[in-house]
């Protein structure tokens, strides 16, 4: 059986809201749009860290079968060198597993960024195109900060360049 993933033919501040935010440019020179909100973590004795990751691209269909989350502060994703990505996020349901039946993906351009809200959780960043590296930024200093779960293996399907498809993984 395959499952759809309500893939964005791109990305959308408003359908994205649940998850975080993503990190776009000014529209004016001389102006700014600030993200403060999502600096610092909810936890005492936290730090700011950033590393710098390389990403492969991925190749289609793409076999998921553990997906992570941070549960004490928002993780930033500012692509240093991309062309599209794509990210995976999906809601927890009331015991706080993640929902894998509703997950979303959101195919980004490689010059917008990415915030994920502190707890949610997600697929790691998928290239599309080429190999892509992202400076990554979260507060950390808990025992927990990273928190990864193996889930039953699904694959993400391309159809085309813009949509995806979620199905059970074959053994």
């Amino acid at each position: 059986m395959t499952l759809l993933v309500r893939a964005a033919e791109g990305y959308s501040q408003e359908a994205f809201a649940h998850y975080g935010s993503f990190v776009e440019r000014p529209d004016e020179y001389g102006t700014r749009r600030h993200y403060g909100e999502w600096l610092g973590g909810a936890v005492d004795g936290l730090s700011p860290q950033m590393h710098v990751n390389a990403v492969p691209r991925s190749q289609f269909p793409l076999t998921v079968s553990q997906v992570e989350r941070h549960p004490h502060a928002a993780q930033i994703f500012l692509p240093l060198q991309a062309s599209r990505y794509m990210v995976t996020v999906m809601p927890a349901n009331a015991a706080g597993a993640p929902q894998v039946d509703a997950a979303v993906s959101f195919i980004v351009p490689g010059h917008i960024g990415v915030i994920y809200k502190a707890g949610i959780w997600h697929v790691g960043a998928s290239a599309i195109d080429r190999d892509a590296n992202f400076a990554v930024l979260m507060w950390r200093g808990s025992e927990d900060d990273d928190e990864f779960l193996r889930v039953n293996p699904f694959k993400i399907v391309a159809e085309n360049t813009t949509s995806f498809l979620l199905e059970p993984a074959k053994p």
